[in-house]
């Protein structure tokens, strides 16, 4: 009897291990909110939704992910290398073309300790839309960051308004590196540029405090980073600088001068 119960157990197990190994394992996808600082104190979005497209049709194939950490975020405080889990799903291996960020009411900036209402067109109901063409495979937890650039997305207006027109750009840790350094003197308040030979550009403030910058995102290549200052320094540019896949490069502590008369 004790043979036939250990057959049979055994057998049991088999079966078992073979239907998870024929099974089809899920993909994950995690969407992380990052920001490249701007030169205002508090950029406040109000995160309702985050819709993906695994189809190629535009009107068709969209569906909400079901893990959305809904609420107010203030972009600035996910500047230089900070970033905040936003939505993350289970989903099959497909390919995801595209993404929407869905915002509610409340967005708004605030300049001089005064809050502004921030104007968002259409961003309430079709959703702030880009494209990511995420391949995801089986078993793989895909990581993808959204990265608005807060200097560059809000508008004023001639009535004294403010909009919200956002630039945005999306990267995954698997496909691009970063830069990183150091700017003294702090007061500088540089924005700080890497130019492609493409004149692509992707751009960041220094930190007010520490004088650091990281430009996460980047594809590998060779840059230009361009330094520009806030305030009565020298503009700097620095050459080939070399981005590498998975890696970032320190470009460690840039002096700037003062302008001289």
């Amino acid at each position: 009897m004790k043979k036939v119960f250990l057959v049979v157990l055994g057998a049991v197990l088999l079966l078992g291990a073979c239907s998870d190994d024929d099974a089809p394992k899920n993909a994950r996808l995690v969407v992380n909110l990052t920001d490249a600082p701007g030169d205002y104190e508090e950029v406040i979005i109000n995160v309702q939704d985050v819709k993906i497209n695994a189809s190629n049709e535009d009107e068709g194939g969209w569906m909400s992910m079901s893990e959305v950490n809904k609420g107010e975020y203030n972009l600035l405080d996910f500047t230089n290398g900070m970033d905040t889990l936003l939505a993350e799903q289970e989903l099959p291996a497909v390919k995801v073309s595209q993404m929407r960020l869905v915002l509610g009411d409340g967005n708004k900036v605030k300049i001089d300790g005064q809050y502004y209402d921030l104007d968002t067109p259409s961003a309430s109901q079709s959703g702030l839309k880009f494209n990511i063409h995420a391949d995801l495979a089986e078993g793989v937890t895909y990581k993808l960051w959204i990265d608005f650039d807060a200097a560059r997305s809000i508008v004023k207006k001639g009535n004294g308004s403010y909009s919200l027109k956002p630039v945005i750009r999306t990267y995954t840790e698997a496909t691009s590196g970063a830069i990183k350094g150091a700017i003294s003197p702090v007061e500088a308040k540089p924005y700080v540029m890497a130019i492609s030979a493409a004149q692509d550009t992707v751009g960041t403030y220094a930190d007010l405090e520490t004088g650091k910058f990281l430009i996460k995102g980047i594809d590998e290549g060779t840059y230009k980073v361009e330094i520009v200052p806030a305030k009565e320094y020298q503009k700097k540019e620095i050459e080939n600088v070399e981005v590498v896949i998975g890696e970032t490069t320190d470009l460690e502590i840039i002096e700037l001068e003062a302008v001289t008369e």
